[in-house]
């Protein structure tokens, strides 16, 4: 996969395709796992991470929509990938469909920016 065919991938799915895609045309980094896991099972890590962050206080750009296209995809096997921002400010999680040729959701955001906001107790 280029990194055109990924920008052209990332739409509307969530919130967070927009800035994903804008972190790919800046030259940040990217990386699509081989392994497949059905999206039932992302949902549920997944709904897990949203119920921790937001009792951190930190919110999670398209995270809510992504859990629930998971849930609807059932067992559907996925592929996951990252997208890095060049300056490391932002980080994506992307779920690809099993042959890596649709990107079904998408969600990430902004790093926090102290250790304090990462490592606050829940």
């Amino acid at each position: 996969m280029t990194r055109d065919d990924l920008i052209a991938m990332l739409r509307e799915q969530t919130p967070a395709c927009g800035p994903a895609r804008d972190a790919l045309i800046g030259g940040g980094d990217f990386v699509i796992w081989d392994g497949l896991v059905p999206a039932n099972r992302h949902a549920g890590v997944f709904r897990a991470r949203m119920r921790h962050s937001l009792k951190r206080g930190h919110t999670i750009d398209g995270l809510a929509d992504s859990v629930d296209i998971l849930k609807r995809a059932g067992e559907e096997p996925l592929r996951t990938g990252s997208i890095d921002a060049v300056d490391k400010s932002s980080v994506f999680t992307i779920f690809l469909n099993s042959t890596a040729t649709v990107v079904m959701a998408c969600c990430g955001g902004p790093r926090p920016t102290t250790m304090e906001a990462a490592d606050a107790p829940e």
